[in-house]
């Protein structure tokens, strides 16, 4: 088995009101041999409760997608399909996205 370090990038983006942060999300740029771009990795969007249906989410995804848009070949958002997200599911696709199906992993 050979092993050989991937070059990856990740960036924060947060937004703040009166200086607390109160939504964040996460995009990873990760490379692979398939490709000539990185493949990017939408990962913990979260608004604090208190702010919830401001638009900070918006604010943030319009963010994130700009910045994958830029730099990326295609953008993997992954969510639990467990009967409590319809919501949040709905809201990935009014933003253009794709539902791919069945997420499977394995918690450590």
């Amino acid at each position: 088995m050979k092993e050989a370090a991937v070059y990856t990038k990740g960036i924060r983006f947060s937004v703040l009101r009166d200086g607390k942060e109160v939504g964040r999300a996460y995009l990873y740029m990760l490379n692979n041999d398939l490709h000539n771009r990185p493949f990017g990795l939408l990962e913990d969007v979260f608004v604090d409760s208190s702010y919830r249906g401001e638009g900070i989410a918006k604010e943030l995804l319009e963010a994130v997608l700009k910045k994958a848009e830029e730099n990326c070949y295609k953008l993997i958002a992954t969510s639990r399909n467990d009967g409590t997200r319809s919501t949040v599911h709905e809201w990935y696709i009014r933003l253009g996205f794709n539902d791919y199906g069945t997420e499977f992993r394995l918690n450590f």
